[in-house]
């Protein structure tokens, strides 16, 4: 899993590399004679390295579904009586339009409550202030999700703008795959001590 999210970071940093250059060759061509030479090995590149950024994205997504059915098995294990959707969710959740936007983030906070020691005088906390600036970096990189096609779409009137977008969408998404990353290791690990220390 982890290791698919830096295969994912690295396609985006080299299609971002790839990116920067056509909008290079698009608003100062290194040969105005040589253009359409240049600026079609240029779209090649990117073309190609966006192509395995979106392949990817893909491995990743399909990947962490798998995940969060496994820390789901845990979970039900753990504390059957607080999750709150059904298991199918974890892959439904990250496809369905609108549940996008909730389910998951539901998930997480439910694996996050099972890994926490059973108290009867204090009640389990669903989330953490990580799962919430995760989910948040996730909702701002898929609304910015088109910086690639931006760029690929763009002339030279309109690569400037166009390049900005793809910048932002970058970091956007350097930075959910940090933080999921983060949230992977960080959560698999308490759910797979609290599984490990349950006497039961």
């Amino acid at each position: 899993m982890c290791g698919t999210l830096v295969a994912f970071a690295s396609a985006t940093l080299l299609a971002g590399v790839a990116g920067w250059h056509l909008y290079e060759v698009l608003t100062a061509p290194p040969d105005p004679s040589d253009l359409g030479a240049a600026l079609s090995r240029a779209d090649m590149w990117f073309g190609n390295l966006t192509g395995w950024w979106r392949a990817a994205l893909v491995a990743s997504l399909v990947l962490f579904a798998f995940w969060l059915d496994d820390m789901r098995g845990y979970a039900e294990g753990l504390w059957p009586e607080g999750q709150r959707r059904h298991r199918a969710w974890a892959f439904f959740g990250l496809v369905v339009p609108l549940a996008q936007l909730f389910v998951p983030k539901m998930f997480m906070n439910d694996l996050w409550a099972a890994a926490e020691p059973a108290d009867p005088a204090r009640p389990r906390r669903r989330g953490h202030p990580l799962l919430t600036l995760w989910w948040l970096s996730l909702l701002a990189a898929g609304q910015w999700a088109d910086g690639f096609s931006a760029l690929k779409n763009a002339t030279t009137r309109t690569a400037p703008a166009a390049l900005r977008h793809l910048l932002l969408s970058e970091a956007l998404y350097l930075a959910a795959a940090g933080l999921t990353i983060t949230v992977v290791l960080r959560l698999g690990g308490r759910i797979r001590h609290a599984w490990s220390a349950d006497p039961v």
